[in-house]
């Protein structure tokens, strides 16, 4: 699983488990990871999903929360 989206899940299991700083980490790492070295559709999406999660508002959590499924989903297909 890549981790990046297991910060996500775990974020999204409980908000208070996550410091602002491991999110705001995480959705850069991710971005770099989609941009400058994987290439690939499911890196998009795990960046998209610590994107949301960074955001750290209620409102994001559904937008992470698709992130994540289309996240699984594309990885069961490849």
């Amino acid at each position: 699983m890549n981790k990046h989206i297991e910060l996500v899940k775990k974020w999204l299991a409980d908000p208070d488990s996550v410091t602002q700083e491991e999110l705001d980490y995480n959705r850069d790492a991710a971005a770099y990871a989609a941009d400058y070295v994987y290439h690939a559709d499911f890196y998009e999406a795990a960046a998209y999903a610590a994107a949301a999660a960074a955001a750290a508002y209620a409102a994001y959590a559904t937008y992470a929360a698709y992130w994540v499924k289309r996240y699984e989903e594309l990885t069961e297909q490849g």
